[in-house]
């Protein structure tokens, strides 16, 4: 391995170690190095101190050009490369390794805003509604599973990844679920009555005829084999119930998400509130949301106000 290679290896090994990175969040950081490695081969560099800023602003343009290999990217899937290769140079730097951050000058691109895709309340109630359409343990698993995510705005990896001490419910009185989000930060959300309801049904008549064919999973949300429910077995779940609801429009677990901070907002909660129910680092993540309330206001006043137009 070349001395740039094996402080690529021992980055990754931080980030994994000391910072708690998610696989997927890895995984990427792990395909961006690859290829910014291969970028730099090209230009008979394999020492970290012989990496300009000149190298780096290369890359950020081959990135968005493309190559033989690799189709032209994004602004937004470019900005992640760039991410994934500053802070690589900033820890090259904290190490020792080298004496000047060289990317430290290289700016993402912006990526275009992009507003949330939210379906309304009455696309929520009947997809829902299709999810539990018969009493069968799925079907219990089911209507509960959607109910959390659209209740709670958990990520589909949370709710999956939920084991049942995390549920906290009464389906008279109140509950809570604790989730763990990106970079292993854990938050507590309240969950409503339907979601409460939904899940205590689910936990009484659906998850013990699941346990039965497993071997004591302390997850959440079972299979049909008794082990805990997949990321694409959720999807699935989510798939068939939009189509059951006569949906048209594509619905991804994150599309109940986006409809769970959309509706908040539109009800008159604050963006701050609504950044600690999502697990947002920051309240500017959150603020695209404030974007289609605003946007629902001009489309009220436009049909409501008799001067409008």
């Amino acid at each position: 391995m070349s001395a740039l290679q094996q402080a690529q290896q021992t980055y990754l090994d931080h980030l994994a170690v000391e910072r708690g990175l998610a696989a997927n969040t890895l995984s990427s950081y792990r395909r961006d190095l690859r290829r910014y490695l291969t970028h730099l081969a090209g230009r008979d560099i394999d020492a970290p101190a012989a990496i300009g800023e000149a190298d780096v602003s290369a890359f950020l343009v081959a990135l968005r050009e493309g190559d033989e290999e690799h189709p032209p990217l994004a602004a937004n899937s470019a900005a992640r490369a760039v991410v994934a290769v500053r802070g690589f140079h900033r820890f090259l730097l904290r190490e020792g390794l080298v004496t000047v951050d060289a990317a430290r000058g290289v700016r993402p691109p912006s990526p275009p805003k992009r507003l949330p895709k939210a379906i309304s309340v009455q696309e929520v109630e009947a997809l829902l509604a299709a999810a539990g359409a018969d009493e069968t343990p799925r079907a219990l698993r089911d209507r509960a599973l959607l109910e959390l995510l659209y209740g709670s705005g958990a990520r589909i990896s949370e709710a999956v990844g939920l084991d049942v001490d995390d549920l906290d419910v009464d389906p008279a009185g109140s509950g809570t679920v604790r989730l763990l989000g990106k970079g292993s930060k854990e938050r507590v959300v309240p969950v409503g009555s339907y979601a409460r309801e939904a899940a205590s049904a689910y936990l009484v008549r659906g998850r013990p005829a699941l346990a039965a064919s497993g071997s004591g999973s302390p997850a959440l949300f079972l299979n049909a084999r008794g082990g805990r429910l997949s990321r694409q077995s959720a999807w699935t779940v989510l798939k068939a119930a939009a189509e059951r609801a006569g949906l048209r429009r594509q619905i991804s677990p994150h599309t109940l998400r986006h409809s769970f901070a959309t509706h908040l907002l539109d009800g008159g909660a604050d963006v701050r509130v609504v950044q600690e129910l999502l697990g947002h680092a920051s309240v500017t993540t959150t603020q695209v949301y404030t974007l289609v309330t605003v946007d629902r206001l001009r489309e009220v006043y436009a049909t409501s106000h008799p001067r409008a137009r």
